[in-house]
C-alpha cells in the first residue's frame, strides 16, 4: 500500500510492505509491531483529564521512526533518519500520523474478503 501526502510543503511517498517490519528492526533495532502498539496511547489523549501525564509516556521517537520507516519503503534513497528530518522546517505529528494511519494498520492486519 503506498500514499503521498504534503508535508512541509514537499510531496512525501509512503508505503508498507511485508518487509517494512523487518526493515524497522534492522533500522531501529526493536519490534515494530510492539512500537505500533505504544501508539495506542494517543487514543487515551482526549478521554482523560490528565492529558499532560498521558502526553508524558508516550515516546515520540517512535512516531518518527515509523514515519521514517514508511517514507524510507517508498523511496530507498531517503538519508537517515536525523538527516531527512533536518530537511523539514515543520515536521506536524498529529497531522501526519492521521493521514498515514492506514499504512500502520496494512502491516498489521490483512485484507478484508
Amino acid at each position: 500500500m503506498e500514499k503521498t501526502i504534503e508535508i512541509d510543503g514537499k510531496q512525501v511517498s509512503f508505503k508498507s510492505t511485508a518487509a517494512t517490519p523487518l526493515r524497522y528492526k534492522a533500522q531501529f533495532g526493536r519490534d515494530y509491531f510492539s512500537e505500533i502498539l505504544k501508539m495506542e496511547e494517543l487514543t487515551k489523549i482526549k478521554k482523560t483529564k490528565n492529558q499532560a501525564e498521558t502526553l508524558a509516556k508516550i515516546d515520540f521517537n517512535t512516531f518518527y521512526n515509523i514515519i521514517w520507516v514508511l517514507a524510507k519503503t517508498a523511496d530507498k534513497k531517503i538519508p537517515e533518519p536525523l538527516e531527512w528530518l533536518d530537511t523539514f522546517e515543520e515536521f506536524p505529528l498529529f497531522e501526519i500520523i492521521p493521514q498515514i494511519q492506514d499504512l500502520i494498520v496494512a502491516s498489521i492486519q490483512g485484507k478484508k474478503k
